[in-house]
């Protein structure tokens, strides 16, 4: 079993209200915006990718008044440049405000808070184009059907010759690739996950304070996450409808980066921590924090892996990925307990 998500998050509060938002409310400083539809970009560092995304959006066409949100993350490129030169150009209404907090949480948090007064919010991504269609599939689906989220598919996209051999389609989920087939349905547990990469929100979610947990963020371009996985968890947690458009379809271009065996193997470490970090109980059978289990399975895991190596197994990597993962449980239940000592420590001072 492939261990790469962490596990549900506790959120700023885990309270959702579905229901239609009311037209014309106050956002963020007692503003009133007048489109029903707000796309939310959070971006950082991207500012060569921004006209042709920009563009793209404001070829879209839709029944339903649309505005494009771009929350700049304090990048230091010349994205505020290059997003002040694209607002003069014509087509759909262009926002942009500047988060100072920087991560990728307080960025979509701050998209949120900017985008209460629309009834819809879609994301996706600065590394991402949208197809045709993808704003009015998004709003289709969700009012025609009644869901408070709706999630579409995510291609991946590589430049001619940069995808590896040894990066099978098996990987793809792990670059953010969603493809769950060409019907609709309504989206129940936690087998077909979506992510901000193409997701659509009613804002009414967040007019009790939910909001995307600190605690998964990331900063620039650093490995890991998850606030969209909690996010997603959380709604599910709280019954909100959740549904698969399939015709709502984004490309996400895949960075160079990213195309390294040691970046999967670093992604699940990553993932390993942060679930034991915030997830997982204290077990009274530990060593420094660190369930005795959570060793045997460590253990296991990388014998697995040795063994496929050994014998020359193409999946000799997604067992790496597995023994990682519980590399960063490790990781992630020592951290806790030290924590835990040291406010013991500060509390008998």
């Amino acid at each position: 079993m492939d261990l790469a998500q962490p596990a549900p998050s506790q959120p700023e509060t885990r309270r959702a209200a579905p229901g239609p938002a009311t037209p014309g409310e106050p956002g963020d400083g007692n503003r009133r915006v007048e489109y029903p539809v707000t796309v939310a970009v959070c971006t950082y560092n991207r500012a060569d990718r921004l006209p042709a995304l920009v563009r793209a959006l404001r070829r879209q066409i839709c029944d339903t008044p649309f505005r494009l949100l771009f929350v700049d993350n304090n990048s230091s490129d010349g994205t505020a440049e290059v997003l002040q030169a694209l607002r003069a150009e014509p087509g759909s209404r262009l926002d942009v405000v500047h988060e100072p907090e920087q991560g990728i949480v307080p960025a979509r948090n701050r998209a949120v808070r900017e985008s209460l007064a629309s009834e819809y919010m879609l994301f996706m991504d600065d590394d991402e184009l949208p197809l045709d269609g993808w704003i009015q599939a998004a709003v289709r689906a969700m009012r025609e059907s009644g869901a408070d989220c709706v999630g579409g598919r995510v291609i991946v996209r590589f430049e001619p010759g940069k995808r590896p051999a040894w990066l099978g389609d098996d990987l793809l989920g792990f670059l953010a690739q969603v493809d769950y087939g060409d019907s609709a349905f309504w989206i129940r547990d936690e087998s077909h996950p979506v992510w901000t990469a193409n997701v659509a929100y009613r804002t009414s979610l967040f007019r009790d304070g939910l909001r995307f947990d600190a605690r998964y963020s990331r900063v620039g371009n650093a490995i890991g996450g998850g606030e969209d996985v909690a996010m997603f968890r959380t709604l599910l947690a709280a019954g909100a409808r959740l549904r698969y458009a399939p015709d709502m379809v984004v490309e996400h271009h895949v960075e160079a980066w990213r195309l390294t065996r040691r970046y999967f193997l670093r992604l699940h470490f990553r993932s390993g921590y942060r679930h034991a970090l915030y997830e997982m109980r204290p077990r009274s059978q530990s060593v420094l924090g660190v369930p005795s289990f959570l060793l045997g399975q460590a253990l296991r895991q990388g014998g697995r892996f040795l063994e496929r190596l050994l014998a020359g197994d193409p999946r000799m990597l997604r067992q790496a990925m597995n023994f990682t993962h519980a590399c960063g449980m490790i990781a992630g239940c020592h951290a806790r307990w030290r924590q835990a000592a040291k406010g013991a420590s500060r509390a008998h001072r």
